[in-house]
């Protein structure tokens, strides 16, 4: 009776024992097999994939949208810069070409041209004045065509630096000036007396005969004799040569 109870409690202890052995393997097997925690991970690290993906799109979206705002921006801008230049360019030539339309050019019948010395002896340079005698406005377009002898046929030619910002537009009454150089004023240089020398105008018709200032004419060198643009009036720096 005494040996069938220790065999008893022997075998039901071995039955615990085996219980438990069963369960701590279980266990052990679980967390081996990559299907409890393991298997998790990825559960739980998917959440901050999919957040990071869900950022990584929002920021895109984001980017996107202002891309598109700056280009939208960009393109406004860009539109109403252009179109500023265009019209901008537009009013400019239309006023140009207005003005140039409804101001005509000087003719020498629209003028009246005179010659005077300027500084001297020796005189060195006169200058011509052209007022406007037509009772309406004319334009006087770059500078006199001048030819002061019969033997040099071409005209004298012009000094660049003397030409003005803006077109010389006069209005009834009103003056034009052009400065002249005759010669550099030396005795031994070759001079021709001149009297009485031709002048057109460009842009407009007709050859006005101006009469030289001074009893005896003016005293011209081929080799030194250059002319002015038209101005409203001589400047320092520009109108001297």
């Amino acid at each position: 009776m005494s040996a069938f109870r220790t065999r008893s409690r022997a075998t039901a202890l071995a039955a615990t024992t085996t219980a438990v052995l069963a369960l701590a393997l279980t266990a052990c097997g679980g967390s081996d097999s990559g299907t409890g925690t393991r298997s998790e991970g990825p559960a739980n690290n998917a959440a901050p994939a999919a957040a990071a993906k869900s950022a990584t799109g929002s920021g895109s979206a984001a980017k996107s949208s202002v891309a598109t705002k700056d280009s939208t921006g960009g393109s406004g801008t860009g539109g109403s810069g252009t179109g500023g230049t265009t019209t901008g360019s537009s009013t400019g030539v239309a006023k140009g070409t207005s003005g140039s339309a409804s101001t005509p050019a000087c003719t020498t019948k629209d003028v009246k041209i005179s010659a005077a010395t300027q500084d001297g002896p020796p005189y060195t340079h006169i200058v011509l004045t052209a007022k406007n005698t037509s009772g309406r406005k004319c334009e006087m377009k770059g500078f006199p065509e001048i030819q002061f002898l019969e033997s040099h046929k071409q005209n004298i030619p012009s000094v660049a630096k003397s030409k003005p910002a803006a077109p010389v537009v006069l209005g009834a009454g009103a003056p034009a000036y052009a400065l002249v150089k005759l010669s550099d004023g030396g005795a031994d240089e070759n001079v021709e007396p001149v009297k009485g020398f031709a002048v057109w105008l460009q842009g407009g018709s007709g050859q006005a005969l101006v009469g030289a200032p001074g009893p005896d004419g003016i005293a011209v060198d081929p080799a030194k004799y250059k002319t002015g643009y038209w101005t409203y009036e001589l400047r320092n720096g520009a109108d001297d040569f």
